[in-house]
Formats: C-alpha cells, sequence, structure tokens
C-alpha cells in the first residue's frame, strides 16, 4: 500500500466505492488526482477499508468519478477501456517508481509485455527485477495495468492486487477475448 506522504495529506480526500460485475471497486482521489485503486472484493466494506487505509478523513464523492466508473464497469463487462487519460497523482513515490509506472500506462488493453521489455523501455536493461518491485507498490493497478506485465517465459509471475494472480489471470483473459 502507498505511503501518504505529509505534503499530500494537507489536502481533500474523496472516494467511492461502486459494484461492477467482478465485484465492489474503490477509487480514492485528492484535489492533485487519483490516488489509489482497489480491485473488485466481495464485499463493499472490505473494499472501502483497502481504498481508505492509512488516509485521515476521505468523504465519498461518487460524482467526481462518474466517467471513470463507467468505463471501469465497461471494462468489467469485457469491454476495452482506455485509462491513459486519467488523472493520476504519484506522490510518495520515487522518480524511478513514477517513471516505469508512466510508461507502463502506455501499454494497451489487450497487450503484455515482459519485466525484461519494461526495463528496456526505461533504459534499465538489467532492472527486470527492479520492475517486479514497482509493480508490486503500484498503487493504481488497472488504472495502471501492471496486469499485464509478464514474465519472459510467458508465465504470469506475481501479482500483489487483491485477488493475486488469479485476479492477473482473470484480467489478461477478460483482456484478451475481447480483442
Amino acid at each position: 500500500m502507498m505511503k501518504i506522504n505529509p505534503m499530500t495529506q494537507q489536502q481533500n480526500y474523496f472516494y467511492s466505492i461502486f459494484k461492477t460485475h467482478w465485484g465492489w471497486f474503490g477509487l480514492l482521489g485528492s484535489d492533485k488526482g487519483l490516488i489509489r485503486t482497489c480491485l473488485p472484493t466481495a464485499f463493499k466494506e472490505a473494499t472501502q477499508q483497502r481504498i481508505l487505509s492509512g488516509i485521515p478523513a476521505a468523504v465519498p464523492a461518487p460524482k467526481t468519478f462518474r466517467q471513470l466508473e463507467e468505463q471501469i464497469i465497461s471494462y468489467y463487462k469485457g469491454h476495452p477501456a482506455d485509462f491513459s487519460s486519467a488523472a493520476v497523482c504519484l506522490e510518495g513515490l520515487t522518480e524511478f517508481q513514477r517513471h516505469i509506472l508512466t510508461i507502463l500506462r502506455t501499454i494497451k488493453y489487450g497487450q503484455t509485455i515482459t519485466y525484461s521489455e519494461l526495463a528496456r523501455l526505461a533504459d534499465c536493461p538489467r532492472g527486470a527485477r527492479a520492475i517486479g518491485a514497482v509493480m508490486a507498490v503500484n498503487p493504481l493497478p488497472l488504472i495502471i495495468p501492471c496486469h499485464r506485465v509478464i514474465k519472459q517465459d510467458g508465465s504470469l509471475g506475481y501479482f500483489s492486487a487483491a485477488g493475486g494472480v488469479d485476479t492477473k489471470k482473470r484480467m489478461l483473459e477478460l483482456e484478451k477475448a475481447a480483442i
């Protein structure tokens, strides 16, 4: 889970929890952009607990995220979606982490990339393990599509978001079926 730094704590936080075909999805934002997502869980309370973890105070604001919510709901129905224009705030991450996650946002729906390929794109050709470490702290799964990063041998690797590697597999299958 991304730690919120002291500068960010002075901001207004708002969130939305909504139902998708896969369960309850959560969004957390601030005045600076989207801060955190929580992939679908079976229970609304579990999603709310994950999305608000470590946040001093947040107010429900579903209208703020209406368009993004509709895109996410559509995604989980199996329709292609592009989240690259969503405003995100990556405060609290290192420059390297922000660089990797920014590159990752360019990987399109239905495509995958290996940890090694992503490392090469980031001018860090021997940094596959470092890439894996960045994926593990991605605060915005789905919006920043860490599920699209796989191992060199084609296996899925790890997935630290809700549901683990089973969720990663389902997301990749969903995208593959739609293209």
